[in-house]
């Protein structure tokens, strides 16, 4: 009798640990300068499950990304919320991003955008808000190669905005 409680509570224990995992929200938002196209390329990767969550929230419940029957307006709601959510400035000046597309790899949503015609780059600042209105902890992790110089920032909901001098 002993000995079953003890082998009862050793296949219990193992199993209730696994019920406290927790989940990290994140992104990664890669920002390269082309200088020879006057172009600024970004592509930001995020979780499919947490963006579908977002559009279920904002636009529509029965959304599902990454399928076969994913609705024809769903490049137009990514790129309306983008749009919102994510806001560049180069060199004190507000930059218009335009949405080329996206692609899924795996469980990761990668979103193609393009800033044209940018000369040079002195400063640059960022404020990226996504998914933020649905994740309090969620984290987006930005990464710059601009004029030959890495540098990366990790923003969160109480600091949503970095500004990055090129100089």
């Amino acid at each position: 009798m002993k000995y079953s409680g003890l082998i009862l509570l050793l296949l219990i224990v193992p199993l209730l640990a696994f019920t406290s995992i927790h989940k990290y929200y994140i992104s990664v938002t890669q920002v390269d300068y082309i200088k020879e196209k006057k172009s600024v390329q970004i592509t930001s990767r995020i979780f499919i499950d947490d963006f579908e969550r977002l559009l279920r929230e904002r636009y529509d419940e029965s959304i599902t990304l990454a399928g076969d029957d994913e609705p024809a307006n769903v490049d137009t709601y990514i790129e309306r919320y983008l749009q919102q959510k994510l806001k560049i400035k180069i060199n004190g000046k507000d930059a218009k991003l335009v949405f080329i597309g996206k692609v899924y790899d795996a469980d990761i949503m990668k979103c193609y955008l393009e800033i044209e015609n940018v000369d040079n780059i002195k400063s640059f600042e960022i404020s990226n808000k996504v998914l933020f209105d649905v994740f309090e902890d969620q984290q987006n992790i930005i990464k710059t190669k601009i004029n030959s110089k890495q540098k990366s920032v990790i923003l969160f909901l109480q600091k949503d905005t970095a500004l990055l001098k090129f100089n």
